[in-house]
């Protein structure tokens, strides 16, 4: 088991990445303020973790409240939320009940929202179990629920206590989750860590073929990443917003298809092009760049463009990114492989033109 920490001071936690550990409950019991805790989870993981989780945790003297929310996107939103405060009021939990978010991304948005929230703050656990929540979501206490109009935009940031990550979980992961969680582990290569990119240029295969040790190396790797960021910057003001790289087109994307329709990672990919292509039209990269970029994506399996759906609703979509300032449109780009900023050069003439470059509307 390896072992790293998002120093936030007093409110520093550690991410336990081994696999296995979630067999063993003593990390978890120690991080534990009283014997009641929520488990949450959604009705594709349950049949698969959580009777025998569960059961581990009333073996240890735990009084454990099941909550099961139905599976996808599309649920991320007020009703189902409400489900958890319904299942926490009706078993009588308290402000020092734990909630455990045992799921993927959205799990553990709706969990780590539902815990920022209740009695205005119970601790949180987040067990991450696709790779997109292990390398991304279940670090840095961003949670969230969506809006119609745009994706994450009602939340509260809400540090964990402890992420426990088990690579195990992801033997039952189908292809298409995994490909869409390494949308996310490419991103930390291209914004900040170009040897991480190189390595992943070498093994992209040995990940696509879920080998233990690939696996476990690109997870500590991406989750180092995220940990230093977070610690240099909680509430996203300044270096923090480069993590979403490609999430301003790809969260137009998730929002005008309707949630759901393409995985988040997906979106992702397609609008990590779209970024590199107008970072390509500014001259900040060349063609062999973007040639690099798309490769790497396409061996992954990953959209390297995006859906028809026009300029103008692309356009209007991007205006609910939480990035806009004073109504300009902040995007993250790459002034380098391996060097992403946070900039307002790029005309509307200029991201028209990469979003035609790399959508059906081109």
């Amino acid at each position: 088991m390896e072992v790293l920490t998002v120093e936030l001071g007093a409110r520093s936690y550690p991410i336990h990445i081994g696999s296995g550990i979630l067999q063993s409950m003593d990390v978890l019991l120690a991080h534990f303020a009283q014997p009641k805790v929520a488990v949450v989870t959604n009705e594709t993981v349950a049949p698969l973790l959580l009777k025998a989780f569960a059961r581990r945790l009333r073996e240890k003297g735990c009084q454990v409240v099941e909550i099961v929310l139905p599976d996808g996107e599309q649920f991320k939103d007020w009703q189902t939320l409400n489900r958890i405060f319904d299942a926490l009021i009706e078993h009588s939990c308290e402000r020092k009940t734990t909630l455990v978010a045992l799921g993927g991304g959205v799990v553990g948005d709706m969990a780590g929202f539902a815990a920022a929230c209740f009695q205005r703050g119970a601790p949180l656990i987040q067990i991450p179990t696709t790779l997109l929540a292990q390398v991304d979501s279940s670090v840095g206490g961003k949670t969230a629920i969506n809006h119609p109009s745009g994706k994450n935009m009602i939340g509260a940031f809400h540090q964990p206590q402890l992420v426990l990550i088990d690579p195990e979980t992801l033997r039952s992961l189908p292809d298409r989750e995994l490909r869409a969680g390494l949308a996310e582990v490419i991103k930390y290569g291209l914004i900040r860590d170009l040897p991480f990119l190189e390595w992943l240029e070498g093994n992209i295969e040995k990940l696509l073929a879920k080998e233990p040790d690939a696996l476990e190396q690109a997870i500590h790797r991406s989750c180092r990443n995220k940990a230093e960021v977070v610690a240099a910057d909680e509430r996203e003001h300044g270096e923090r917003a480069l993590l979403n790289l490609g999430h301003t087109f790809g969260h137009a994307i998730e929002a005008g298809l309707g949630y759901g329709r393409w995985l988040h990672g997906e979106a992702v990919a397609a609008g990590t092009m779209m970024a590199v292509e107008l970072s390509r039209i500014l001259g900040w990269l060349d063609a062999g760049d973007v040639a690099r970029a798309e490769a790497l994506f396409a061996r992954a399996a990953l959209p390297v463009s995006g859906p028809a759906m026009g300029a103008d609703r692309y356009l209007e979509l991007m205006q609910h990114d939480k990035k806009v300032q004073n109504g300009r449109l902040r995007l993250v780009l790459l002034r380098r492989i391996g060097q992403a900023v946070v900039s307002e050069d790029a005309s509307l003439a200029q991201i028209r033109a990469a979003i035609a470059a790399r959508s059906a509307d081109g």
